[in-house]
């Protein structure tokens, strides 16, 4: 067989990498591209499903996953979940629109901070989201892998991410500037319901 002939693409780029730098152990490298390779192909694989079974994004379902997961009464502060999915508190409140709009989750006034509110999943919510999971749970994107390994390799599988996971993310939160989310909570915004003041007039 020649040289490169039914290898996979992440296969070439291993080999083009080995190749192009023998100098370096490019170990660590080589794993963060089949990292994000993996990422990418789980996430489009994912995306279409609920595109196609529930008619929005996966970053949308992760929302209501995010409130599911917290058992009753699914409910979370908006704050708590932009630090839970990883994106950005305006990223965020796009989302529980979106959402509301369709009547899957609705706002609720914070009993702990006066003027804020809470993201709480709706009946019609809580059902899509229980629907998704136990599809997700026999029909998971990366079931026509799973399939083909044992249960040891499926197992260290797993924990080998969640080791990674456990070592990376205290050492992201450690390089964020001391109180950022503690001001990203204190901070009002438009959606908590407190109007602007109005800019005094000029003289």
């Amino acid at each position: 067989m020649k040289a490169g002939q039914g290898e996979s693409f992440i296969g070439k780029i291993t080999r083009q990498w080995e190749r192009e730098r023998p100098d370096l152990d490019l170990g660590d490298f080589l794993l963060a591209i089949y990292l994000r390779r993996l990422g990418r192909l789980i996430e489009n694989e994912y995306d279409r499903m609920c595109q196609a079974r529930f008619g929005m994004s996966a970053w949308d379902m992760r929302v209501l996953l995010a409130l599911r997961r917290g058992g009753p009464p699914y409910a979370m502060r908006p704050t708590d979940l932009f630090e839970a999915l990883l994106v950005t508190s305006g990223a965020v409140t796009k989302q529980v629109d979106r959402l509301e709009r369709r009547r899957l989750v609705k706002r609720l006034p914070d009993p702990d901070y006066g003027g804020g509110f809470r993201v709480q999943l709706t009946k019609r919510g809580l059902e899509m989201v229980d629907a998704a999971v136990e599809l997700l749970a026999v029909d998971s994107a990366i079931k026509p892998a799973t399939a083909q390994l044992d249960l040891r390799e499926r197992e260290e599988g797993s924990r080998f991410c969640l080791k990674l996971i456990a070592l990376l993310e205290p050492a992201k939160a450690a390089s964020e500037p001391t109180g950022k989310t503690g001001g990203a909570r204190r901070r009002p915004s438009s959606a908590s319901g407190r109007k602007r003041r109005a800019a005094p007039p000029k003289a």
